[in-house]
């Protein structure tokens, strides 16, 4: 792969791999001994080099005529999970494996007969995104590296994209110049987990790893993991949350036992398609097993249910200043953190985003108490919009779940200027929320929602245990 080795040499990441017989490597990720400089590439390169390989459909092809793949007509017969066999190291959801949310099942009064166990999800492309990337769909690599937009494109998406290290950044005018998507996995019809989402959170970890107190520390490998981790973390996501997958009785809950379900999915799905695309072929297979590993961590940190566990380790090692970022990890822990960080960062945008995430993540939250009262079901916390207004899930959220994280970042980063920045973003969002509440839900004079009464940890269970508004 001339092409990938461009960004990530064999001999860049696997010099650590080539130990003498008898002797095991050096632990993945471990700082290797050289001198500090400017980190080797950036986001756009990461970008370029990810939508070349993964989008090709030559390399997909050749991969399945390896025998990599088991035939099409077999895989898809297979129902619910569908995994590619084959392969050591972790069991991975073949690319397209959407779990579809068939509502037919809710309902009583169907036969099971009717339901066939084909699912197959249509991927719509643009014209735009036709023409821009009709080289790749034709399956023809092009020899020179790809840039995101071709050359004859108007220049306004490329001057924004030049602009992607500033916070203000803003993904919806990107998303609006550009209708590229991440990548298919995603599902447009989704009001929040969609591409665009995956995109600001790709974005926001590539602003974390450029803070002074982390990037002197990062090793390539380490940069490549945020990049993807975000990228990936939540792709095929089917529009519900895990409560909802649960209670109906889904088969990736029965598969993942009820425990972090859409995060496990998202990382098998995300394993399958990186075996797919081989992008990683031509590293070494312990290391290929570890990278995988390792995105499966970082991408399992983001369920939220955990956010308590991370919350309080973070602090920990902050109290104690005992955190080492030479050590590998101690490194993946703060990666883990920048990812969380990144993963729920809405309400510290500007307030026109910021507003705009919101009434996003609302709208999916309100389409799902829908379905729940149209099968019969409990309605789900935040979900129900007669009586959970947009202001109070956010005022709930920022409270209970972003402040704590983000004062704890900040302490972390020694108060730097995108953090002091994000704070002052999240306090002018939490009035502006404040002051559109109903009249009788307005705050207490001591600044906390009165309109739960004394019941906050209530609240703030009821916040955890959904999704990220």
């Amino acid at each position: 792969m001339p092409v990938l080795e461009r960004y990530f040499h064999s001999a860049e990441l696997g010099r650590r791999w080539t130990a003498p017989e008898g002797e095991l490597p050096a632990p993945l990720g471990s700082r290797p001994g050289c001198q500090q400089g400017p980190l080797p590439w950036d986001l756009p390169e990461m970008i370029r080099m990810v939508k070349l390989v993964w989008k090709s459909k030559s390399e997909l092809q050749a991969t399945k005529q390896r025998g990599i793949l088991e035939n099409e007509d077999a895989l898809h017969s297979i129902p619910g999970d569908v995994r590619l066999r084959g392969q050591t190291g972790v069991p991975a959801e073949r690319r397209g494996s959407y779990p579809f949310i068939d509502f037919r099942l809710l309902n009583n009064t169907t036969h099971s007969g009717e339901i066939g166990t084909k699912k197959k999800v249509k991927r719509l492309l643009s014209f735009q995104r036709y023409f821009h990337a009709s080289r790749l769909l034709r399956g023809i690599i092009p020899q020179a590296p790809l840039h995101l937009l071709d050359e004859d494109y108007l220049g306004q998406a490329r001057h924004m994209l030049s602009k992607v290290g500033m916070w203000d950044f803003d993904i919806f005018l990107f998303d609006r110049l550009t209708n590229v998507m991440v990548q298919e996995d995603y599902h447009s019809q989704n009001p929040y987990h969609n591409a665009v989402h995956a995109a600001d959170v790709t974005q926001a970890m590539h602003c974390y790893l450029k803070e002074p107190k982390l990037a002197s520390f990062l090793t390539p490998l380490d940069i490549m993991l945020g990049l993807l981790a975000a990228a990936a973390h939540d792709v095929d996501h089917p529009g519900v949350n895990q409560p909802f997958l649960i209670k109906t009785n889904h088969h990736l809950a029965n598969l993942y036992q009820n425990m972090s379900v859409l995060e496990n999915h998202h990382w098998r799905s995300t394993i399958g398609m990186l075996r797919e695309s081989r992008l990683l072929a031509h590293l070494p297979k312990e290391m290929t097993q570890d990278i995988e590993q390792q995105l499966g961590s970082l991408i399992l940190a983001t369920d939220i249910n955990r956010q308590n566990e991370f919350l309080t380790r973070l602090k920990a090692h902050l109290h104690n200043k005992d955190l080492r970022l030479e050590d590998v990890h101690d490194r993946h822990f703060m990666l883990q953190i920048a990812l969380k960080c990144a993963d729920i960062c809405n309400p510290c945008r500007i307030w026109e985003m910021s507003k705009q995430w919101s009434e996003r993540v609302c709208e999916e939250f309100y389409r799902q108490g829908d379905l729940e009262q149209k099968f019969e079901l409990e309605i789900s916390p935040l979900c129900n919009q007669q009586k959970d207004s947009i202001p109070s899930i956010q005022i709930g959220f920022m409270t209970y779940i972003v402040e704590p994280l983000f004062r704890e970042w900040a302490h972390f980063t020694g108060h730097s200027a995108l953090s002091e920045s994000m704070l002052s973003h999240l306090a002018h969002n939490k009035a502006q929320w404040k002051s559109l509440l109903p009249k009788q839900h307005r705050t207490s004079g001591d600044g906390s929602p009165d309109h739960k009464g004394p019941g906050t940890e209530d609240e703030e269970q009821t916040v955890t245990e959904g999704d990220a508004p």
